[in-house]
């Protein structure tokens, strides 16, 4: 795969994503965001590839916002519109993707890059990573779903402070808030998703992708509950659930054939 603004790259099982505009601080423009779709769409196409890496270029910037230079003179519609196209190609399609993404924050993670970051399974930071959503001092409020994600994954009160002050906050804070999961050096970090992309690869993709879907529902307006029933009775049915029950049984390491 050849773009423009992004890097693909493979080891293993992993396949990594680097948003290459190192100049722009890897801001989001409509070329990325359309990158990034066919991007993402290629690598779940891609039976080799079990996980995938989202990150930035350089030591500054996982993302640092959109391009805000395409939109500064948009109309209503038009600013629906960038909001709609966007969460659907590019966001909800990466929360609802059937293999993990885990973001790789090196840097400011602002605006529409923490929205990014926020939309993969789960974010792993540098120590100089900066994260926040400053859009109300623009004007205008998160527009690629962070009204709805960060409150899933910090609460309403302190989303609303960090939405309404339009503050950045740094690794520390993150952590306990919850809003990453582990926090490590720069020199680490691309090694450190890794090592956690290698263990996630041993177990099944089939079932991984389930859970993925059954934790997706609980946060929507759906049963999610019910969703895992469902998920959880069509493990059943795949050829991963018979070689983990067998491999379990004979006492040796599951071969997951990933149907």
């Amino acid at each position: 795969m050849n773009f423009n603004n992004l890097l693909i790259t493979y080891n293993g099982a992993i396949g990594q994503v680097v948003i290459n505009r190192p100049k722009k601080l890897n801001a989001l423009n409509k070329e990325t965001l359309q990158e990034l779709h066919e991007a993402f769409s290629a690598l779940e196409e891609d039976d080799e590839v079990k996980t995938i890496i989202l990150t930035g270029s350089g030591e500054k910037a996982f993302v640092a916002g959109a391009d805000i230079s395409e939109f500064a003179h948009f109309s209503e519609e038009e600013g629906g519109r960038l909001a709609a196209e966007g969460q659907e190609t590019v966001f909800n399609y990466i929360e609802n993707l059937r293999k993990p993404v885990i973001a790789a924050i090196n840097g400011f993670a602002l605006g529409g890059g923490l929205e990014l970051a926020m939309a993969c399974h789960f974010r792993v930071a540098s120590h100089n990573a900066r994260m926040g959503l400053p859009e109300v001092s623009l004007g205008v409020i998160p527009g690629y779903g962070g009204t709805q994600r960060l409150p899933q994954l910090i609460g309403k009160g302190r989303a609303l402070e960090l939405i309404m002050t339009a503050s950045m906050i740094d690794v520390d804070r993150a952590l306990s808030y919850g809003l990453v999961n582990h926090v490590v050096s720069q020199e680490e970090l691309i090694e450190f998703c890794e090592k956690l992309a290698d263990k996630i690869s041993n177990n099944s993709s089939v079932a991984i992708s389930h859970a993925i879907k059954a934790v997706n529902a609980g946060f929507k307006n759906s049963n999610g509950y019910a969703a895992e029933i469902e998920a959880f009775g069509a493990c059943f049915g795949t050829e991963d659930f018979k070689e983990g029950t067998t491999a379990f049984l004979e006492k040796r390491k599951a071969d997951f054939p990933g149907r």
